[in-house]
Parts: C-alpha cells; sequence; structure tokens
C-alpha cells in the first residue's frame, strides 16, 4: 500500500478515488465482492464412467456405496441432471465452463476449448479463491483452466488436506476428479459382488463374462465410494463441512455395451447428482428439474458472490452472445423452486475416439417425458473401439448364433434409423422407437424443432461439424495456435471420417 500511495501522491484527489475504484471493480471479474462474508468453499466430486443407474441409492440392490448413499440422505438429490456430451472430455469441459461442447469448441473426446474460453478456476480465482484440481485432468488449454494440480493421484488425501486447509482466511475451490470406475476396473476389491448372484440389467445380455466384468466394475465403484467417504471424514475432521458446497456428479455412463458411455441414450447422458450445503439445502430432499452440466458454474458463482450475468465467458456462440450456457439452480437448491429447463440438450461425436471407422454423429433433445435423437449419418457404420472391438461384445455374438432377439440387439450397436423417439415414463430403457408412430408425430415434431433451434444457437452444421473433430482435439496446444470463436470447427476432414456405407 505504501508504495500504491507513492506511486499516486501528487495526483488530484478525484483521480485518486477513481483509481482506486478502478481497482476494486474493473479487474476482469474481480470486485467489491471478493470481500463479502461467509463465502462457502466448493467440493465437486466427479466419478469416470458412472452410469447414474449403479448406485445404491438410485435403485441399485447390489453395488455397494454407503457414502454415497449417506451423502444423498444429507443433501439434495437431482433426479434429472443430464450431461451434454458422452465421453470424458467434452463432458468436463462443460462442467468446468458452463458452455455447451461445440460452441467452445470442446466436443470430440480429448479435445480443448477455443483459446481465451474461461472456467470455473478463472472466475473464482479473481474472486479470491484458492483453485485446485485432483486426480484427472483431461482439459485444455491451461489458460483456459488456471488451477493448481495438488495431486494426480486421488487416493492422495494428504494433498487435498493441505490444500483445504492451507489458509484458513481464504475460500477454495477443488475438482475432486476420480479415475474410478473406468474401465478395466482393476483397482477395486475383488470379491465383493458375487457374479452368480447380480442381478443383470435389461439392458445387458446376460452370460458368464458380463456377469464377471459387472462384478469388477461394482468393485471400482466401491473403490470410488470409499474416496467419498474419506473426503467428507475430511471436511469433518478440519471443521469445514459447515461451510462447504459439496456436489457429487457421475460423469456420463459405463463401457458396457448400453452401459451409456459414447451414446445419448439415458444411460449415457442422464447423471446421478447430489447436493450438501449444511444450512442451506435441506437435507434428503430431491427435485425432478430438468438441470445440466452447464448450470454448475453459474449456480457456484451465485453462491460466491458473483453475478454470472455480467459473466464474459470468452467464447460467444452463433448469435455472438458472450454468457453462459447454463443457468443457476440456486433456487432448487433453497427450495424456492423446482424448474430451470423445459429441454436439455446433447452430442456424441464418434471422429477422433479410438477405432472409429466412420462418421457418426448425433444428437439429442429430452424435455421431462420424451427424448428424440437423430442420427446424422444413418446410412453409415458406426464402430469404435470401446464397444465393438471389445471381448464382451465378442462373447454377445457368439450367444447371438442361437438368439435372434440379441442378435438384432447387437445389430442396433452398429446401424440406427435417422430418428429415435422414445417415452421415457413408459420406456425407461429405450427400447422401443417411436420415431415412425404417427400419433407421435407432433411431440416429435416440436422436440425436433427444439433440435434444430439449439443446434444452430451452438453454431452446428452437423457432418460439417462431425468431420472438423480432429482439428479439435489435443488439450496440450499453446493457446497461440488456436483458431478464433468465429472459425468453430475449422480444419480439413479427416480422411477415415469419409461417409462409405460398410456392413457391420
Amino acid at each position: 500500500m505504501k508504495v500504491f500511495a507513492r506511486i499516486l501522491s501528487g495526483r488530484p484527489r478525484t483521480l485518486i478515488a477513481l483509481s482506486l475504484l478502478t481497482c476494486l471493480v474493473g479487474s476482469g471479474n474481480r470486485s467489491l465482492r471478493a470481500a463479502a462474508p461467509d463465502r462457502p468453499n466448493f467440493l465437486l466430486i466427479i466419478a469416470d464412467d458412472l452410469c447414474w443407474r449403479d448406485l445404491g441409492f438410485t435403485g441399485n440392490r447390489d453395488v455397494k456405496t454407503p457414502n454415497l448413499d449417506r451423502l444423498r440422505t444429507e443433501g439434495l438429490y437431482f433426479r434429472n441432471m443430464f450431461s451434454p456430451a458422452t465421453t470424458c472430455s467434452p463432458t468436463r469441459h462443460a462442467l468446468y465452463t458452463g458452455l455447451h461442447c461445440i460452441r467452445a469448441g470442446a466436443y470430440p473426446n480429448h479435445t480443448r476449448v477455443y483459446a481465451g474460453t474461461k472456467s470455473v478456476f478463472t472466475y473464482l480465482k479473481e474472486a479470491g479463491y484458492r483453485v485446485a484440481l485432483q486426480g484427472k485432468e483431461h482439459v485444455g488449454p491451461k489458460g483456459s483452466f488456471p488451477y493448481e494440480r495438488i495431486s494426480a493421484n486421488p487416493d492422495d488425501f494428504n494433498a487435498a488436506k493441505e490444500f483445504i486447509t492451507r489458509d484458513p482466511s481464504q475460500p477454495w475451490f477443488l475438482a475432486f476428479a476420480s479415475h474410478d470406475p473406468h474401465s478395466p476396473w482393476s483397482r477395486g476389491p475383488k470379491g465383493l459382488h458375487d457374479p452368480a448372484t447380480l442381478a443383470i440389467p435389461p439392458y445387458l445380455h446376460d452370460n458368464a463374462l458380463t456377469r464377471k466384468l459387472l462384478a469388477d466394475y461394482y468393485g471400482e465403484i466401491n473403490k470410488f465410494d470409499w474416496q467419498v467417504g474419506e473426503l467428507m471424514r475430511l471436511l469433518d475432521e478440519t471443521q469445514q463441512a459447515g461451510n462447504t458446497l459439496v456436489l457429487f456428479i457421475s460423469e456420463q455412463g459405463s463401457s458396457f455395451p448400453y452401459g451409456g458411455k459414447w451414446s445419448v441414450y439415458d444411460n449415457g447422458i442422464r447423471a446421478a447428482a447430489v447436493v450438501r450445503w449444511p444450512g442451506k439445502v435441506k437435507a434428503g430432499t430431491s427435485s425432478d428439474a430438468l438441470v445440466q452440466y452447464t448450470d454448475v458454474v453459474p449456480t457456484f458463482l451465485i453462491a460466491a458472490g458473483i453475478d454470472p450475468a455480467k459473466i464474459d465467458t470468452g467464447c460467444p456462440d452463433a448469435r455472438g452472445y458472450r454468457g453462459f450456457d447454463g443457468k443457476s439452480f440456486l433456487e432448487i437448491l433453497l427450495g424456492k423452486s423446482d424448474h430451470l429447463w423445459d429441454y436439455v440438450f446433447s452430442q456424441h461425436t464418434t471422429v477422433g475416439i479410438t477405432g472409429y471407422r466412420q462418421a457418426y454423429p448425433i444428437r439429442a433433445v429430452r424435455d421431462l417425458r420424451y427424448k428424440y435423437i437423430r442420427n446424422l449419418a444413418p446410412e453409415n457404420t458406426y464402430e469404435i473401439n470401446g464397444i465393438h472391438k471389445d471381448v464382451l461384445l465378442e462373447s454377445w455374438k457368439k450367444d447371438a448364433e442361437d438368439d435372434p432377439r440379441l442378435a438384432e440387439r447387437i445389430r442396433w450397436l452398429y446401424q440406427r434409423p435417422a430418428e429415435e423417439l422414445y417415452d421415457l415414463q413408459t420406456d425407461p430403457f429405450e427400447m422401443k422407437n417411436l420415431a415412425a408412430d404417427s400419433k407421435y408425430a407432433d411431440i416429435k415434431a416440436r422436440l425436433s424443432a427444439q433440435l434444430d433451434a439449439w443446434m444452430a444457437q451452438q453454431g452446428d452444421k452437423g457432418m460439417e461439424t462431425e468431420l472438423k473433430a480432429l482439428s479439435r482435439q489435443g488439450a496440450g496446444r499453446e493457446e497461440g495456435s488456436e483458431p478464433n470463436a468465429k472459425s468453430a470447427g475449422s480444419g480439413a476432414p479427416a480422411k477415415k471420417a469419409k461417409a462409405k456405407k460398410k456392413s457391420p
């Protein structure tokens, strides 16, 4: 302050006052709000390839998740939280930026946002928070995500403890990004689940290999549950539970065929989400409101005393709008509302996924009851390593030699019609396509129009956007080599992605 006073000495008092005011309110998103009392800490807990159905509190009676089940009793459960993407990297970019994936440039897997795009780490750091990430990164470029990576190991709770206790006077934000239960499901406790006694979900084929892998997957969910328990113990031990907003989110679905990952079915884009915030969020409550990952950042900002409406995200949409795609669900957390969106949206990009053969872009829109899916290249073959070149699917194919229904189900994994429509109320596993049923023509038309409008807002040109996906991969690129937002998705189409029909 003495140095600052010397710099200003000799200037008119009005100029000095204006200079001080500028320092306080004009530095990006930094302002007097940074001095606001009682700002909460934020702990964001992210699973890795966890299907929302595979938790005790969501109805799975085989998997053992005592800590997550307890967290659900202590907070608010969002029954209808959705991801705007089907793979890890775009999902996390949307979660951290509050922007949908194509608009931000982060739509294939192993991707990055456009240079200049900001994230929750940016906003909270500018507002005086200490910000960090532990575990899985999968985002870039670094300039858009200015966190301290306190440890690559999610099991290192000493690192987490050091971070949250480093400066008691400073609020903190920690993204705890687990590696569990991502395949190959080798890290969980063995023998915890007996394959022979498991109830096999109706979307999976029941054979010995399915049962073994399901038991391994459930074991790794149990390991993740242990991590959650350790984090909650750490908050109690450091006496920070009372002023910490905890959000658990299950990411996208598992990598089983029809387990959800790489698909816009509910197994892939619906997420289990629980918020615990003592004294603010009523314990044991739930909400049926439609919410999306893009809503998390605006919610955290308002809770921290920051107005999301005044934020420039650094990434304009197709209309030139520079605000968030998401909006705050704080009113839902506080019990003042149970509605946020009428529709939620999602997209899947095949180009760039390991082992892809052809472009197979998929878009989806959902309301509380119905989902409309558009397959933009139904004449192509959908094939990637994770689903189609896996030993589990090979075992299913062998069983399908004597099972026509299973054979048809497997065929669906490779090719689907141009349009799909599902009544989630009567068909929660999305097995009966109603798109060709004239009784649902008005519903299909309504949802299709909503999807068109969303794609236009995002600058999504369908197959053209899909074929440029490789230009959006490589999170480690330097920001100076980035295209600007106006050239979203620019780049030469990959030779692999040519639309040429092949049989499965």
